[in-house]
């Protein structure tokens, strides 16, 4: 449950729309909901102003669904991510109204209001192979209930699809730079805003990227100060980071 979710329950309370009976019903899961293999924590979006969210890598399908459906029939938007498509096959069994996104490896159900972001987010990305991250991002931020554009393929191997992009970028509230290789493109994007810029080195390049090392690397040495950088291919920790700036 979120804030506008209770606000509304305790509301019905108050018009004598809901009694307090059915409200306790309601909110009887809260903080937590132990399923034995897993404790959901439905009282997270409260306290973070984001919700509980599904790593389905290492976890079965099965482990996967009884999860999402618990999550689903508590109210909220629910998202699955590193999902496969065994483990959104599973969860369609139980849940119907799930949608999975191939690129990204994320399931979603969008079933609850979210309170909009003040401004847009634009998810960068400098070629094509880093678009799975940068869909993870676009995915989890819309789902938070911010505004989002995607730029993808604007590396800078190609300065001027970058430059052409300007308008967009400098518009932004918050912009998450997702690159790999090198990983050059943040510093380039945060030398054009005025606006955070969150860094996700991916584990695209040869061998001497390192599985994107050599980008996280050239991240952290950014000498652009209003850089941050999260971890290697971890575009849903950036999205979670944006969507928090743009809510405040």
């Amino acid at each position: 449950m979120n804030r506008i979710q209770i606000e509304s329950l305790l509301t019905e309370v108050s018009d004598g729309r809901t009694s307090i009976a059915d409200a306790l019903t309601r909110l009887r899961d809260l903080p937590f909901e132990d399923l034995g293999f897993a404790k959901l924590d439905h009282h997270r979006s409260l306290r973070t102003g984001m919700p509980e969210v599904i790593f389905a890598a290492g976890k079965t399908s099965a482990q996967v669904a009884t999860i999402f459906a618990h999550m689903a029939h508590a109210g909220g938007n629910v998202l699955a991510t590193r999902a496969s498509r065994e483990a959104f096959d599973a969860v369609t069994t139980i849940e119907s109204r799930a949608e999975y996104h191939e690129a990204a490896r994320a399931i979603t159900l969008a079933q609850a209001p979210a309170i909009p972001g003040k401004g847009t987010i634009a998810v960068v990305c400098a070629g094509t192979s880093d678009l799975p991250v940068a869909e993870e991002a676009a995915i989890t931020a819309r789902l938070m209930g911010n505004i989002v554009e995607l730029i993808a393929d604007v590396g800078v191997a190609g300065i001027h699809r970058l430059l052409a992009q300007k308008q967009s970028l400098q518009s932004a509230r918050v912009l998450i730079v997702c690159a790999g290789m090198e990983g050059a493109l943040p510093t380039v994007v945060a030398g054009l805003v005025n606006a955070p810029v969150i860094a996700v080195p991916t584990s695209v390049g040869y061998g001497a990227s390192f599985g994107g090392v050599a980008a996280l690397l050239g991240m952290l040495n950014t000498c652009a100060p209003n850089v941050s950088v999260v971890n290697i291919d971890n575009g849903f920790g950036a999205a979670c980071i944006a969507s928090l700036i743009n809510h405040i």
